[in-house]
């Protein structure tokens, strides 16, 4: 493998300007500036990244925060951050949070110990003041995914904006019984997303003079399987059973239609079914829902970073666009 010696000696240029040359900083005569990456060129030569980021103090990478990757939204999100970030020539490290507090603990130490990452990302974790604190001892350019982070702008959406549109779609067709599957008590931890949509929910049914009934509700942890085993029980009532079901992930609500077809139902005739993401299932399945775009939040948040690591003003923290697709999934309830 060349090494940067091997690029001067070809070139004819001392070491330090090979690499004033190749990195950019520094003046270079075009002609020298040519003679060296011709020299580089014909060598292979690719310019180190640590000694990069010791010359430059950056390390062209960002650290990324998420509470789980087992999940279609943190996924996309992910591959959106990626995508954004590979392009501009920055490795991504993950660092997934959980509720153990030792292991959060370490993340944060290592963060600081290390100083590896040149920004952060953290998309739907609720970070204590403690942690704040670390992260913004590092000095480094923070953005947030999905809840507001204290001193650093944030990608958000209205969550019980969101929840109470699906469930108004529901009423403006005629449907008066209408179940919510939310979030678990496991899944209502970070900026409690489930509480909030279970909020607008219920909002939306009594601005429309509904009455909000406890037993039209259950929880789940944003799973098809769970979607499916909650709507069973709703399903199964004799007396109870909901015209209408708008469950909190696309995911549940895809579980729910799966049940309701083993119950022999037929959708939208016997049930409408409406959820939230615009999950890659969703179109296939007919399903109504409200879209996210969890990809294109991804690269918006990686836009709003780059901003900061220029030089620029930082972009201002502003709430995420959503809007009702509607499919074959919802329609009015039976006569």
């Amino acid at each position: 493998m060349a090494s940067i010696k091997d690029v001067a000696e070809a070139a004819g240029v001392s070491i330090a300007t090979v690499s004033r040359a190749l990195s950019g900083r520094g003046n270079v005569s075009a002609t020298t500036l040519a003679a060296v990456r011709r020299a580089a060129h014909e060598l292979d030569y690719v310019v180190s990244a640590s000694a990069s980021g010791l010359a430059s103090g950056r390390t062209r990478n960002i650290g990324v925060l998420v509470p789980m990757i087992n999940r279609w939204y943190y996924a996309s999100v992910l591959e959106g951050i990626s995508a954004a970030l590979m392009r501009e020539g920055y490795d991504t490290t993950l660092y997934q949070l959980s509720k153990e507090v030792d292991q959060r603990e370490k993340v944060f130490s290592d963060f600081l110990l290390r100083q590896r990452v040149d920004a952060v990302i953290a998309v739907n974790v609720e970070l204590g003041q403690t942690e704040m604190k670390a992260l913004h001892a590092l000095d480094k350019p923070l953005v947030g995914v999905g809840g507001p982070l204290p001193g650093a702008p944030t990608l958000f959406w209205d969550e019980e904006a969101v929840a109470a549109l699906a469930t108004e779609h529901l009423i403006a067709l005629g449907h008066t019984r209408i179940a919510h599957i939310g979030g678990s008590q496991e899944t209502d931890q970070d900026f409690h997303l489930p509480t909030r949509r279970r909020a607008g929910y219920e909002r939306a049914m009594r601005e429309a003079s509904l009455p909000v009934d406890d037993r039209l509700y259950l929880g789940a942890d944003f799973s098809m399987a769970q979607g499916y085993q909650a709507a069973k029980q709703l399903l199964g009532h004799p007396v109870n059973r909901p015209t209408a079901i708008f469950a909190a992930s696309d995911e549940m609500a895809i579980g729910a239609m799966l049940a309701a077809r083993d119950l022999g139902l037929q959708l939208p005739h016997d049930l409408s079914v409406i959820g939230i993401d615009n999950h890659e299932l969703a179109d296939m399945f007919g399903l109504t829902t409200i879209e996210q775009r969890p990809h294109q939040q991804g690269e918006t948040a990686v836009a709003m970073l780059l901003r900061t690591i220029r030089g620029l003003e930082p972009a201002a923290g502003h709430p995420i666009e959503h809007r009702l697709i509607v499919r074959s999934s919802t329609t009015r309830p039976p006569a």
